[in-house]
C-alpha cells in the first residue's frame, strides 16, 4: 500500500476537472491571478422558508488537511503533467476566506462563503468546500425545522444506519448544530462531543425468553431510569410489564410502530392509572417534520429520528455552487465576472452581507452590497467573518457557540419561518 494516498489528507477529495483547470492556468499564466469565489445559493430547497449553515468547522479541519504529499502526488502522476505536480506539491492555502457563521440561517444568494486567493489556490477547494456545505447544510436545515416544531420536547437524532457511515457522523454533528439534544451515534461523540443516548432494540427482547425477562435484565444492568422498548409484541401487556419490573420511576417507554398519536394516549392513560405519572413517552419510526407536528397536541414527552433527518426531510443537498465573481486583469484590476446562463446566472462582485432588522428585531430583509458593505441603519446585523486570514484558520469555535448561534438566527425569523406549508423564503434577498 506503498502508494495509497495519507488518510489525513483531503486533497482527493475533489475533480478530475479541477486539476485541469489548474494546469492550463498555469501553462496560460493566469493562474496567480488574484480571485473571488463565492459559494451560494440561488434557490432554497423548493417550498422551504430559510436555510441553516452548518458544516463550518468540518470545512476548516478539511482545508487544514488539504495537502499533496508523496503518495497522493502518485495517484494524480497521470491526470496532469510534471509541472503542475511540482505546484502541488509544495501547495498551501494563504488566502483568507469569508462566511457565515455556523449555525445562521441564510437565502437565496446569501455568499455564505467567500474565497479570495489566486485562483490556483481557491479553484481547487471547489469540491472540497460544497460537498461539506451542501451535506451539512441540508441536514441542519431539515433538523432545524423539526425542532422548530418539537419545541421543548428533545429530539434524538438516530439516522446513522440510513446512511453512509461518514455521513452519519457530519449529520449527527449538523443536527446538534440545529438543536438536537443527542445523537445514536458514537463516532460523533469521539470527534465532536455531540451527547449520545440509547438503549435497546428489538432484537433485544426478541434474544429473551420473555419480554419480563429482557426488561430485567436492562433495568438491572441500566437502572429504573432507562427506557424500555415496549411495541415488540403487545403494547398494553408491554407497559404493565415494563412498571411491574421497573416501579414508578421507570424513566421512559419508546414506541417505534402503530398510530403513534392514539398509542401515546392510550399508554400515558395507562401509565399514569399505573402511578407511572413522571414515565415520559419517546416515539420513533420515520418520523419528520410534518410527522412531529402532527404530534403536537400528542401526550409525547421526545422524538427520535433517522431516515428524514439523515436524507434532508426530502432534500438531500442545498443546492450550493461556487462560481468566481470577481478575477484580476491584464493590468491587474480587479474586475467583476459573472455566469450568464438561463437559470444559472450568478452575480459578479465581491459580496458582503447583513441581516436588515426592524426595531423589535425581526428580520425584514438579506441585504447584499456589491463591491462595498451595505449600511446598516442600526438595527441590522453583519453576517460575514472571517474564518481563514492569510492562510491560518481563525474562525473555528465550539459546537455550542454554533448551537446557541442558531437559536438566536431561528429566533429573529418573521413567525411565517415556522409555517411548515410550502411557501417563499420568509424574507427577501437584495442586492445594493
Amino acid at each position: 500500500m506503498a502508494n495509497s494516498p495519507s488518510p489525513g489528507s483531503t486533497a482527493l477529495l475533489t475533480d478530475h476537472y479541477e486539476l485541469t483547470m489548474l494546469q492550463a492556468a498555469l501553462r496560460a499564466g493566469t493562474a496567480h491571478r488574484r480571485s473571488v469565489f463565492e459559494l451560494f445559493a440561488r434557490r432554497l430547497p423548493e417550498g422551504r422558508r430559510y436555510g441553516v449553515v452548518a458544516g463550518v468547522g468540518r470545512a476548516l479541519d478539511a482545508l487544514e488537511r488539504f495537502r499533496f504529499d508523496g503518495p497522493t502526488l502518485a495517484v494524480l502522476a497521470d491526470v496532469v503533467d510534471g509541472a503542475t505536480l511540482e505546484w502541488l506539491e509544495s501547495y498551501r492555502f494563504s488566502g483568507d476566506i469569508w462566511g457565515y457563521a455556523e449555525g445562521d440561517a441564510y437565502f437565496p444568494y446569501s455568499p455564505v462563503a467567500i474565497v479570495e486567493a489566486t485562483f490556483a489556490e481557491a479553484v481547487l477547494l471547489e469540491t472540497l468546500l460544497l460537498s461539506v456545505y451542501n451535506h451539512d447544510s441540508a441536514i441542519a436545515s431539515a433538523a432545524s425545522r423539526m425542532t422548530f416544531v418539537a419545541g421543548d420536547r428533545p429530539c434524538i437524532e438516530m439516522g446513522s444506519r440510513r446512511t453512509h457511515e461518514e455521513a452519519a457522523v457530519a449529520a449527527a454533528r449538523a443536527a446538534y448544530v440545529a438543536g438536537f439534544t443527542t445523537t445514536s451515534n458514537l463516532a460523533a461523540r469521539q470527534r465532536y462531543g455531540v451527547p449520545s443516548a440509547g438503549t435497546s432494540a428489538h432484537s433485544f427482547t426478541l434474544l429473551h425468553d420473555s419480554e419480563a425477562d429482557a426488561f430485567r435484565a436492562q433495568v438491572t444492568s441500566l437502572g429504573t431510569g432507562t427506557t424500555l422498548l415496549v411495541d415488540t409484541y403487545d403494547v398494553a401487556e408491554a407497559v404493565r410489564l415494563a412498571v411491574e419490573v421497573a416501579g414508578t420511576g421507570l424513566g421512559a417507554v419508546r414506541l417505534d410502530s402503530g398510530d403513534l398519536g392514539l398509542l401515546a394516549h392510550e399508554v400515558r392513560a395507562q401509565l399514569d392509572g399505573l402511578g407511572a405519572t413522571g414515565t415520559r413517552i419517546i416515539v420513533t419510526s420515520d418520523l419528520d417534520e410534518f410527522a412531529i407536528a402532527a404530534l403536537a397536541s400528542a401526550p409525547v414527552d421526545g422524538y427520535g429520528v433517522g431516515t428524514e433527518l439523515v436524507t434532508g426531510s426530502g432534500h438531500p443537498t442545498s443546492g450550493f455552487v461556487y462560481k468566481l465573481v470577481a478575477r484580476e486583469d491584464e493590468a491587474g484590476t480587479m474586475v467583476s465576472v459573472a455566469k450568464r446562463s438561463v437559470d444559472k446566472a450568478s452575480v459578479g462582485g465581491r459580496k458582503y452581507a447583513l441581516r436588515r432588522r426592524n426595531p423589535s428585531g425581526t428580520a425584514s430583509a438579506e441585504v447584499v452590497g456589491i463591491g462595498t458593505p451595505p449600511v446598516d441603519d442600526g438595527d441590522d446585523r453583519t453576517l460575514l467573518v472571517p474564518l481563514v486570514r492569510d492562510g491560518e484558520v481563525v474562525g473555528r469555535e465550539s459546537l455550542d457557540d454554533a448551537r446557541a448561534r442558531h437559536l438566536s438566527a431561528r429566533a429573529e425569523l418573521p413567525v411565517a419561518a415556522q409555517q411548515m406549508s410550502r411557501g417563499e423564503p420568509v424574507i427577501p434577498t437584495l442586492h445594493l
